[in-house]
């Protein structure tokens, strides 16, 4: 017994002094290598701490990855040290499935049973029976390839109420016989839960990360927790895991959109996580489905039964089921206040105030929503009534607005909250709209401002930084300039991050720059850097560049790592080339792999590629994947084709997916058309829809037009609509229009709205201009704003200012300005149209600052 307990200390401490070694020649500190291993600053000091017990395996494989040690060796000695024989003895996140109700996961309540021998309880909370739908077999699939020990991510998209969560429910029955967990974080909110723990996730758990955006669409957050899943899912020794997710389309279409070239990309780790990971819960059940609820409702199922026969006709089974349709019907048919009510909740959720809102608030704003004959026929006690009337439940358990109390945090405060600068709870009661509702607004009033009520009320009653910011964005995006900049000094007031900022811009403009950099300061301790990044810029214009580096390395030091990589390339430019190697190494150290990439194209440009490609490699050298592209391209320019595509295949393995093709465009240049077809077809091969795309351009050239477009069309099925286009526009090059029409049109009915641009631009091309205003009017009917422009820019011309103006109002009150300067460069050169801004109403704003 005490040989054994001797060689389990043994054990332990070779493992320490192998991590404390391997830290010594990384040449880090603690708090660098917990940042580097996605770790806690006290996981860290705890696992090299001679006083504490072994670490968990995930900490070891951890450390070990970011020290790049042997893993498995270390995970054998930790083994050792806390004598296992191949059991975990650590306790991660999560309780076994069968513990968990499904109403705790999100699922939403179907009404009661009508069962007598059941509770109360259990009736109240009852589900219909289920059925089974095509995503359900690829849920199923996924759920066989975690039993078989592959970790798998699914993310089911759809509309509000389709039955999301109830098939990943259903999905995870078969894994609670095998005693498997699951987690689902939430407390103290969601995002802060999961990145705090999934680092914890053992083998056999599954991650339940219902309403996926408040995970991956957290401004702070979202990319962290991307990253961690993604890491999660790819470690063999953590898996097998389950990661299921749900999604509204809209969430899914902006976290998976290709940013316009040139702007940041705030969602490339959840675009890479979300690819080829999704499934379509369709809105409607089809026949099999319909029939399959049938058979359940005549063996018995009362609440099918009952959905049966109001959604048989339209198969919109699941929203029946959640009371969808008579929230709807409560909605349309309600009083006038009620209503009121409810569409200033609407608004106030569709431009991004939280789910909590205040009863002051909402009363407050509803009074210019009534219209003059219902606001003179308000009794007293009208809020009251109105506020009954909505909360009168509907089938399924749910009312259009209830009341709700928001869960105090429970969670020792912050040297933030401590400084007593955070948000005050908000007073009064509070209420929260109905989710179908939501969603249902988010099209039907997309095109509505709201009125003054609201944003006064807004201003008066609403506290939460977050709020008055989102607020505050959402005026000025309607370009209801003078609420926009009240709201966001509110909000700054507040303790808002984004408003602090706002103010240094104000004061660095007043040439207050001191005063500015107070600000900005006060706005990184609340998360908000870009003011701090801004001001390190200006202090470097200014020539104190011992002042821009104090800044750059604030901002670097509350997580953007830019800020240093950006004063790099200025020093760059401005003929300092050790500084800038420096800063970019320094930039490199905090893992930003992009400094030294950036570096060396400038250097490229300069003509020192000998300079540019040991850069590049140094990058390389620091574990920087994103230099392989750059130098790979370095590399088919020296003439080594060789190495070039070997880079190239690292770098589309690592998923930069457009190495492969610009490699291939290169040889295209260079006249080796058959080079570049082979470069195109490896790319392909690697699951690269953008070498589709170009493929079909090398098709198109040597005149395989069938070829041509069989391939843009397979990009087309996978999200690349401009492929169709681009094939358009080399048809309209050979002079066949009738062919590039044609392209186009099937690409507009694929959703591309560059499609429908050059569509017009060919029927202008061709003197049909009634044809292309037609397009345009069709496209603005359906919320197109970008059409509402290129129509007011075609009315201006002709001269029909008032008709114009109309256009440009519409799409400015759905929150798109970007045409606005182009309609006013139309007009004797003026640089804006409504230079203050708009009222509510639409009526220019009078000078007001």
């Amino acid at each position: 017994m005490h040989g054994e307990q001797r060689g389990q200390q043994l054990a332990l401490t070779e493992l320490r002094r192998r991590l404390t070694d391997g830290l010594a020649a990384a040449r880090m500190n603690q708090t660098q290598l917990a940042a580097r291993a996605e770790l806690g600053r006290t996981t860290v000091s705890e696992a090299l701490s001679p006083r504490k017990p072994p670490p968990s395996p995930e900490t070891v494989a951890a450390l070990s990855r970011a020290l790049k040690l042997p893993v498995q060796e270390l995970l054998a000695l930790r083994s050792t040290a806390a004598k296992e024989s191949g059991t975990v003895t650590t306790r991660g996140p999560g309780r076994p499935i069968g513990e968990w109700e499904p109403h705790d996961l999100e699922v939403h309540p179907a009404g009661p049973s009508g069962t007598r021998s059941q509770s109360a309880t259990s009736t109240e909370r009852a589900l219909p029976g289920y059925v089974s739908r095509e995503h359900d077999r690829a849920l199923g699939e996924a759920v066989r390839d975690v039993m078989a020990g592959r970790s798998r991510i699914v993310v089911l998209v759809g509309a509000s109420s389709t039955g999301k969560t109830r098939a990943c429910w259903e999905a995870v029955q078969p894994l609670a016989d095998a005693r498997w967990l699951l987690w689902h974080p939430f407390d103290p909110t969601r995002a802060e839960a999961a990145l705090e723990d999934l680092h914890r996730v053992l083998p056999h758990t599954v991650v339940w990360v219902n309403e996926a955006q408040h995970y991956l669409g957290n401004p702070t957050t979202g990319e962290r927790i991307a990253a961690a899943v993604h890491h999660l899912l790819i470690s063999p020794e953590r898996g097998p895991v389950l990661v299921l997710g749900t999604l509204w389309p809209e969430y899914a279409a902006q976290y998976t959109a290709l940013p316009p070239a040139g702007e940041a990309d705030p969602y490339s780790r959840a675009r890479e996580l979300l690819a080829g990971r999704t499934l379509t819960v369709p809105d409607a059940f089809d026949a099999p489905a319909l029939a399959a609820a049938e058979a359940l409702a005549e063996g018995g199922d009362r609440l099918l039964a009952d959905a049966l026969t109001r959604a048989r006709t339209d198969g919109r089974m699941t929203q029946d089921l959640a009371g969808a349709p008579e929230l709807l019907h409560r909605y349309r048919h309600s009083s006038p206040a009620a209503r009121a009510l409810l569409e200033v909740a609407m608004d106030a959720r569709r431009l991004g105030v939280g789910l909590h809102l205040p009863q002051a608030f909402l009363t407050n704003a509803a009074t210019d929503y009534l219209g003059q004959n219902d606001y003179d026929q308000l009794a007293d006690d009208w809020a009251e009534r109105a506020y009954a009337e909505l909360a009168e439940p509907v089938h399924g358990k749910q009312a259009p607005l209830r009341r709700t109390t928001p869960r105090p945090p429970l969670r020792p405060p912050t040297p933030t909250t401590a400084a007593g600068t955070g948000a005050p709870p908000t007073a009064g009661p509070q209420f929260r709209l109905a989710d179908y509702l939501e969603q249902h607004s988010r099209t039907t009033r997309l095109h509505l401002c709201p009125p003054a009520s609201f944003w006064h009320a807004a201003h008066t009653h609403l506290t939460h930084p977050d709020d008055l910011s989102n607020l505050s964005r959402a005026a000025g995006a309607r370009h209801r300039l003078q609420w926009a900049h009240h709201l966001l000094h509110r909000a700054a007031d507040h303790g808002s991050g984004e408003g602090l900022s706002y103010l240094a811009e104000l004061r660095d403009n007043a040439g207050d720059r001191d005063g500015a950099e107070v600000l900005a300061r006060q706005a990184a301790d609340h998360g908000e850097i870009h003011g701090v990044y801004r001001l390190a810029v200006l202090w470097e214009r200014a020539g104190d560049h011992a002042r821009a580096e104090a800044l750059a390395r604030l901002a670097v030091g509350h997580g953007n790592v830019d800020a240093l990589s950006h004063l790099a390339l200025r020093r760059e430019a401005a003929g300092d080339r050790a500084r800038a190697e420096a800063l970019a190494r320094l930039a490199a150290d905090q893992d930003d792999g992009y400094a030294l990439s950036h570096l060396a194209q400038l250097r490229e440009t300069t003509g020192s590629r000998a300079e540019a490609e040991a850069l590049l490699r140094q990058a390389v050298d620091q574990g920087s994947t994103y230099a392989l592209y750059p130098l790979a391209v370095l590399r088919e320019k020296a003439g080594d084709q060789t190495e070039a595509e070997a880079l190239a295949r690292q770098a589309a393995e690592h998923g930069h997916t457009d190495a492969l093709p610009h490699l291939a465009q290169l040889r295209e240049k260079a006249g080796d058309q058959a080079g570049a077809e082979a470069l195109l077809r490896q790319a392909v091969d690697q699951g690269s829809i953008h070498a589709v795309h170009h493929l079909a351009v090398l098709r198109e050239k040597v005149g395989d037009h069938a070829g041509a477009e069989a391939l843009a069309r397979r990009a087309a099925d996978h999200g690349h609509t401009d492929a169709l286009s681009h094939l358009a526009q080399l048809r309209e090059q050979a002079g066949d229009q009738a062919g590039a029409e044609a392209l186009l049109r099937q690409a507009v009915d694929q959703g591309s709205k560059y499609a429908l641009s050059n569509l017009v631009e060919l029927r202008m091309k061709t003197g049909d201009q009634a044809g292309a205003e037609a397009l345009l009017r069709q496209a603005a009917d359906e919320g197109d704003t970008h059409a509402m422009y290129r129509l007011a820019v075609l009315r201006e011309q002709a001269g029909d200012h008032a008709g114009a103006e109309a256009l440009a109002r519409l799409a400015v009150d759905r929150g798109n300005t970007d045409g606005l300067y182009r309609l006013a460069r139309l007009r004797d050169g003026a640089t804006t149209l409504w230079p203050n801004g708009l009222d509510p109403d639409g009526t220019p704003t009078a000078p007001w600052m």
